[in-house]
């Protein structure tokens, strides 16, 4: 029997889940497949934006536009023209429904799950063949995937299910442990923003009165050459600070304790500059900004992210 199985919406930078349908088979087959599923997820933005992955009894076809991709899996006999017809109704509904800037933004997973209503009602019409050949002409789909087939992923690049790594997969230890390079951070709040212009107002601070600890020891030998250092160095370890709040790196808490330990250590060494209050005030912004380093982890995949 050719039939379509179920059917996903993705976001192409990330393979995040907008919206998928929920009556999955659970056959040991069709299990296997998604596992496929979440392989190819992950690899979106490095495919062709129409491709077919053949998997035994199973295929896997997905097209992709502005941003978003629609990833389906039928029965191995089922018409490839259905097949891309089918993604074509789910992309034209999509962008009709959403505008970029929703599913650019979006953050959570299955979030325009609302949107299963479209794929169940389309699904059947698709797995019904005399409901369907009524209202939909094939011609025009069957004219482009000849002059423009589908990109046919080799299994020997995607790798196995079973969790044996290759070009087209990424090995996922743990929830939200994702590349460094990917990661995203979660959404900033209120207090990270007024910690980020804290920091920077610290680091503003710290490089005036370094141009003046330069002024004044060209026209004083008295003055401390070290000085100088501790205000650069109290200004780059500002700086750095709002680097670690904006972006993700590896030891990323580490590196905002051993940068507060930094400002400590300026400051300290710049008492006889500074009055109690501005010490207190350089301080306590580091603390404060090192709390929200903290606050703020990384996003991890939550336990529905999988499609």
């Amino acid at each position: 029997m050719s039939v379509i199985l179920s059917a996903s919406v993705l976001r192409v930078r990330d393979g995040l889940p907008l919206s998928a349908s929920t009556d999955y088979e659970q056959s040991t087959g069709v299990q296997e497949c998604r596992k496929y599923f979440k392989m190819l997820s992950r690899k979106l933005a490095q495919l062709p934006d129409r491709c077919t992955l053949k998997t035994g009894h199973y295929n896997i076809n997905f097209i992709s536009s502005l941003g978003v991709s629609y990833m389906m899996l039928c029965t191995e006999n089922y018409p490839n023209v259905l097949a891309f017809s089918f993604l074509e109704e789910l992309q034209k509904e999509f962008i009709t429904t959403y505008n970029m800037m929703k599913t650019n933004t979006a953050v959570r997973p299955y979030c325009f799950i609302e949107f299963d209503n479209f794929i169940q009602r389309t699904k059947q019409r698709y797995n019904n063949p005399r409901s369907l050949s009524t209202k939909i002409n094939l011609s025009d789909m069957q004219m482009e995937i000849k002059l423009r087939p589908p990109y046919q992923i080799p299994m020997c690049e995607l790798g196995s299910a079973n969790g044996v790594t290759s070009a087209f997969s990424v090995d996922y230890k743990g929830a939200g442990k994702i590349s460094s390079a990917h990661q995203r951070l979660e959404p900033a709040t209120l207090s990270g923003i007024v910690a980020f212009i804290l920091s920077l107002l610290c680091a503003a601070l710290n490089l005036i009165r370094g141009f003046h600890a330069i002024e004044s020891l060209l026209q004083s030998d008295g003055e401390d050459f070290n000085y100088i250092v501790a205000f650069f160095l109290g200004t780059a370890a500002c700086l750095y600070q709002c680097y670690l709040l904006v972006y993700y790196t590896g030891w990323r808490n580490v590196k905002s304790f051993l940068t507060l330990g930094l400002i400590c250590l300026c400051n300290m060494y710049l008492y006889e500059l500074r009055n109690l209050w501005q010490l207190f005030f350089h301080v306590t912004v580091g603390a404060f900004v090192t709390l929200q380093i903290w606050l703020r982890q990384a996003q991890g995949k939550a336990p529905d992210y999988d499609v």
